[in-house]
């Protein structure tokens, strides 16, 4: 039997990729929604995989201070050296922002703070999501 919970997290972003012919290839902006799935096989003491507000606790404060209201951008970009001059917010991936590369980022980052994170979800928009999975 395995257990999970679900955590909602809402920010704002972002980016644009490069070498896409499509018009991602400009810089636009998202209201992005995080959905972060936590899973155990066993329940703590209190009957809960984890409670949803110390997900929102390690979780949440990263997404707020490190991601959201920020250009999230690949390495290469050639716009990310003048953003970085003007002090623009800015977050550089090796590869491009896509919404599978982002949810990979929040995942990584999750489980280097130890939570046991089963999925992350981004939805870009309200009928677009990716999803990024790890077995723990």
């Amino acid at each position: 039997m395995r257990y999970s919970v679900t955590r909602l997290i809402g920010f704002c972003y972002g980016h644009r990729l490069l070498g896409y012919a499509g018009k991602c290839r400009f810089l636009h902006g998202h209201n992005g929604l995080v959905e972060v799935t936590v899973s155990s096989r066993r329940l703590d003491r209190l009957g809960m995989v984890m409670d949803f507000a110390e997900i929102k606790e390690r979780l949440q404060r990263w997404i707020d201070a490190e991601l959201d209201h920020r250009m999230i951008l690949n390495e290469k970009d050639p716009i990310a050296g003048e953003l970085e001059r003007r002090g623009e917010p800015l977050v550089l991936l090796k590869g491009n922002p896509t919404a599978e590369n982002i949810a990979r980022h929040i995942l990584a980052y999750a489980r280097s703070q130890g939570l046991p994170v089963a999925s992350v979800r981004l939805w870009e928009t309200p009928s677009s999501s990716a999803t990024v999975e790890e077995r723990v």
